[in-house]
């Protein structure tokens, strides 16, 4: 408006300037009389013009006015009634306003003096402020997913952060969402199923009844397989092809893939509990890349232990079920097997390195030290791998340092690059994840490697091992190495030292015989004992000071016991997570604890030790946290986080592990 007007009045101006020159002019000749008249017509048109120009002006502002009131009851008309929900909120997400559709969307839900994360957790008011996304998609809203699109507006020339609103208009993709999930729900999914015990679980019955049991199972998975509408295919004795529809499996992931209690309730004659492994393969386009999945899945989920399922898709990885204790499998024929395609790896190879995990305790030395004086008989040329002694080996390091033969056996990282050639092997013992190895580089750079543990298989397994042997069912590494080097070489002979060092890598992990022990646990002890091995010799060599058992003492002091469960926290300073690991055992020993967790902090990390009677399975719970192990030991560490934060974590977990146990 002001611009117009300044239009008029440089025309206005003009115009009377040139009038004015013109009188001047009338004048200057002499014509008087016409001069004073035409003063007088220019005076009137003077007054004339000043009283219409503000006519105009006033015409004008009430025509601006009145299009602008228009104008802004139109704006908030289109903004209220947009068919789009809108929602405008402050820097700091609080809710300044909102349409009519926003209403509609939350179902008649009051958003004055709330804040826009009451609503949509996820959204990261930072990224919006700072420009750097401005749409979020899938967005689920009560029972509706929507895409948010995001816009800023600030309110003044400084661009004070405080001073910004944002702008969130939602648009629903529900439609579109449920048009995606019912075609992927369509698509064939592949499920590997395996008796994973069967022969054990025949053998254990009676011969009238055992065709009925096997009758039994099958009859029980192919009914699973009607209940899914889905086709059943049994290939060998025990194993079956399962081609389901995707939306089945998202309704049997949440019923926690109740066939595995149905089979485990199969009694027919039968003394052991009849347990299945099955993988499962989905999300991707084609039936074939599924079975790959599955395949993968059904492999992680027996060298688990069997007894659960395991999902894959994509890089993403489900566990279910998981909590009977594995069965110790009678048969020596695997060991015998591995132990001769060791040898041959052995003969052909220049140098062999045996690596065990970070913090090496007794199970992973004692192991090592056992197939490096075998490997040593065959005077091929052999080194132990290690980086710092802690205390849970410092005993047996003292002794076995004595020994002139082990003054050059043990090589840290640094000098594996030197003593390395190009025909390599690597052992790697009581570890079989890349989080925990002592040295992952190490194990990218040597051509062979073989994995020997007793540990339940992790998601982050070491790939492209040309030899692998993992039995759950075994107390430690230390008994299935005592086992095959019976098989590797005739006659086998050990030092006293090393009989030792195997026996008490068994000792260790079977809390003297008192966790995990089978028939084999004993004979494997036996063969040790023949060799010199003694139990009071082990003893001797993990005896504590006074200190140390003082210490132990203040952390059973401090635990807290709910629902059988005991979570002690460590009062002091510690070196190693040793301790911890004992302080667990003995909570253990009081009436009323089935599980127990220690917490310590040393230094920047803190480390959880979870040990159990067998009830409750501690290695489901740390499981979740990031850690592993086995049912009845298991263990996790944090590195960002406080004792209290870790604590709460282990509580969460622990609550969701028992709710579950509920269903």
């Amino acid at each position: 408006m002001d611009n117009k007007y300044n239009y008029f009045d440089v025309n206005n101006k003009i115009y009377m300037v040139t009038m004015a020159l013109f009188i001047c002019i009338i004048f200057y000749y002499g014509h008087f009389e016409v001069g004073i008249l035409t003063l007088g017509l220019y005076a009137i048109l003077v007054v004339y013009n000043i009283y219409n120009t503000k006519i105009k002006k006033s015409e004008w502002k009430k025509f601006i006015e009145n299009f602008s009131s228009k104008l802004d009851i139109a704006t908030t008309s289109t903004l209220v009634k947009l068919p789009f929900p809108l929602i405008i909120i402050g820097y700091m997400g609080n809710i300044l306003w909102y349409n009519q559709s926003v209403t509609t969307m939350l179902e008649g839900e009051d958003l004055f003096n709330k804040n826009i994360r009451d609503i949509i957790k996820e959204l990261p008011l930072k990224q919006v402020l700072d420009g750097k996304k401005n749409l979020f998609p899938n967005i689920k809203i009560k029972n509706s997913f929507y895409e948010i699109y995001t816009n800023i507006v600030d309110t003044d020339e400084n661009k004070n952060v405080k001073d910004k609103i944002m702008l969130l208009y939602f648009y629903d993709i529900t439609e579109k969402n449920n048009l995606i999930k019912g075609i992927n729900g369509n698509r064939e999914s592949v499920m590997l199923v395996e008796v994973d015990n069967l022969d054990d679980v025949i053998k254990t019955t009676e011969e009238d009844k055992a065709p009925l049991l096997a009758a039994d199972i099958e009859r029980t998975i192919n009914s699973y397989g009607q209940s899914v509408n889905a086709v059943v295919k049994k290939y060998t004795s025990n194993k079956y092809v399962i081609i389901v529809q995707d939306k089945y499996i998202e309704k049997e992931i949440e019923k926690k893939f109740d066939i595995l209690d149905s089979v485990r309730e199969i009694s027919n004659g039968n003394k052991l509990a009849v347990t299945l492994s099955v993988g499962i393969g989905r999300g991707e386009d084609t039936p074939s890349k599924n079975y790959e999945f599955a395949a993968s899945a059904k492999e992680l989920a027996l060298g688990r232990g069997g007894d659960q399922v395991v999902v894959k898709k994509g890089d993403k990885l489900s566990f279910f079920g998981g909590k009977t204790k594995e069965v110790e499998k009678r048969t020596k024929v695997r060991a015998r097997v591995i132990a001769h395609a060791l040898m041959d790896l052995v003969n052909e190879s220049d140098v062999i390195f045996i690596m065990g995990h970070k913090n090496p305790d007794a199970d992973c030395l004692g192991s090592a030290i056992g197939l490096h004086s075998i490997i040593k008989s065959t005077n091929k040329e052999c080194y132990i791998i290690l980086e710092g002694i802690s205390n849970g080996i410092k005993s047996m390091m003292d002794i076995l340092l004595v020994d002139e033969e082990y003054k050059n056996t043990f090589i840290s990282i640094e000098k594996f690059k030197s003593v390395k050639k190009s025909n390599n092997l690597l052992i790697i013992v009581d570890v079989h994840n890349e989080g925990h190895v002592l040295n992952l580089e190490i194990v990218k750079e040597v051509e062979k490697v073989v994995i020997i543990d007793h540990h339940r298989k992790s998601q982050d397994f070491i790939q492209g091992v040309v030899l692998s042997y993992m039995e759950t069912y075994a107390s430690s590494t230390a008994e299935l190495v005592t086992e095959m080097i019976q098989y590797m070489v005739d006659k086998p002979k050990l030092k006293h030292i090393e009989a030792v060092c195997l026996l008490a890598g068994i000792c260790i992990d079977t809390k003297n015989f008192y966790f995990k022990t089978g028939v084999r646990t004993f004979e494997a002890a036996a063969f040790l004992r023949r060799h010199g091995a003694d139990t009071m010799d082990v003893k001797k060599m993990f005896s504590d000071d006074l200190d140390i058992y003082l210490k132990r003492a203040d952390i059973i002091r401090s635990a807290e016991v709910k629902n059988e469960i005991a979570i002690a926290v460590c009062p002091q300073a510690i070196e190693d997570t040793v301790l911890a690991a004992q302080a667990a055992d003995e909570l253990l020993n009081i009436t009323g604890i089935e599980a127990s967790f220690v917490i310590v902090k040393i230094g920047d990390e803190v480390f959880v030790s979870g040990r159990s009677l067998g009830k409750i399975n501690v290695q489901l719970i740390l499981e979740t946290l990031g850690g592993g192990g086995h049912m009845t030991m298991a263990g996790t560490k944090f590195t960002s986080l406080t004792t209290q934060e870790v604590v709460a974590k282990l509580n969460e977990a622990i609550a969701e592990y028992l709710k579950e146990g509920e269903k």
